[in-house]
């Protein structure tokens, strides 16, 4: 399993946070591998402030407003099928998470990094019945990380 975590350096986020957020993003990484019957699988963790992802959401999404997450799959299109395992780029605005948390940044982080890693592993959420799904999805990447570590789901 491959996890990059990057942090822009105009954010402010404490080391702990990170470091925590490494460990149990990597968990439910592993945890999604397992559960598709794969080796592995590569992901990227992008932390930004609202300017950044403001401007992906405004670029790719053209909604011209900062948002809290943007996944962005590789398995989509004819080059998912050359390297399967590369699931994608999950990019979080710790400024809109900071403003949505009501458990704390961590736990927020920790949510919108599940909401991404479904998005990654091809869930979405168009309608009630689909959101259902993708949020007992990451509801349960985060229950088998927290299993499988000391720390309680968010």
């Amino acid at each position: 399993m491959s996890l990059d975590l990057l942090v822009d350096d105009a954010l402010a986020v404490p080391a702990i946070v990170c470091q925590r957020l490494r460990l149990e993003v990597a968990r439910m990484i592993r945890a999604a591998a397992r559960h598709d019957r794969c080796a592995d699988y590569e992901v990227a963790v992008r932390l930004v402030g609202d300017p950044a992802i403001h401007a992906l959401n405004r670029d790719y999404r053209h909604k011209n407003k900062p948002t809290d997450v943007l996944a962005f799959a590789q398995r989509e299109g004819a080059s998912g099928r050359l390297h399967p395992a590369v699931l994608g780029d999950i990019v979080i605005s710790v400024d809109t998470a900071r403003r949505q948390a009501r458990r704390g940044l961590y736990r927020e982080l920790l949510h919108l990094a599940s909401h991404g890693l479904c998005h990654l592993l091809g869930y979405d959420h168009r309608d009630d019945a689909e959101e259902r799904v993708m949020n007992a999805r990451a509801a349960g990447l985060r229950r088998e990380a927290a299993r499988r570590g000391r720390i309680r789901p968010a």
